[in-house]
């Protein structure tokens, strides 16, 4: 069975397939079938993007089609970015985008830089039911990027029950406390049990 990885993101396409990869199935991403074309996201939430986005490249490819929505919340800035974290204030880059968040929170004082990544994944079946698994990840906004690794506002977001910025973890670490990896777990366990025959498609036992 092929498992279409749903996202033009090579951060994101390399995040799922290293937590994804020994599911006995083939993954493949948009490219390997050809699709260039994405997915206007009309959804109030991350949840109805990630299943606007599945929804849509199953249809089009006939595949099982797993997508991603994600995004950056502050609590400081009223939940901002959240869904629109990938196109904030209309920019091009991910370093026009911490520029503008960081611009936005510079009165904000330490104690006050609270925020969470959410990442919601939906798995859609041709022809069948739709999976959702939802994860988070809680931590703090620093004044100036810190690290090089990662991507989007990696840089940014100091993990707190790590100390220390996404873009400073290697990506086996990031993989194992990030909102995304977290998310991915959950649906990993339950496409495991369908293929072992404990569950139907429907997700019952």
């Amino acid at each position: 069975m092929r498992l279409l990885i749903a996202t033009g993101n090579e951060g994101k396409k390399r995040e799922c397939a290293a937590i994804l990869g020994d599911l006995p199935v083939e993954l493949v991403s948009l490219r390997d079938v050809g699709v260039t074309a994405g997915v206007e996201e009309t959804g109030s939430s991350f949840e109805e993007n990630a299943a606007l986005k599945a929804r849509h490249y199953s249809r089009i490819t006939g595949l099982p089609a797993l997508a991603d929505d994600s995004g950056l919340e502050v609590q400081a800035l009223g939940g901002e970015p959240g869904i629109y974290s990938a196109r904030y204030g209309g920019l091009d880059s991910d370093e026009e985008r911490i520029a503008l968040l960081l611009d936005r929170m510079k009165a904000v004082p330490g104690p006050e830089r609270t925020a969470r990544f959410v990442c919601a994944v939906c798995l859609v079946w041709p022809g069948g039911p739709e999976w959702t698994s939802l994860g988070t990840c809680e931590g703090l906004i620093t004044r100036y990027p810190v690290g090089t690794a990662g991507f989007g506002y990696d840089p940014v977001f100091l993990v707190r029950s790590e100390g220390r910025t996404f873009a400073q973890m290697s990506p086996h670490h990031k993989n194992s406390v990030s909102h995304r990896a977290r998310a991915l777990r959950e649906m990993k366990v339950r496409v495991k049990k369908w293929l072992q025959g404990q569950i139907d498609r429907s997700g019952e036992l």
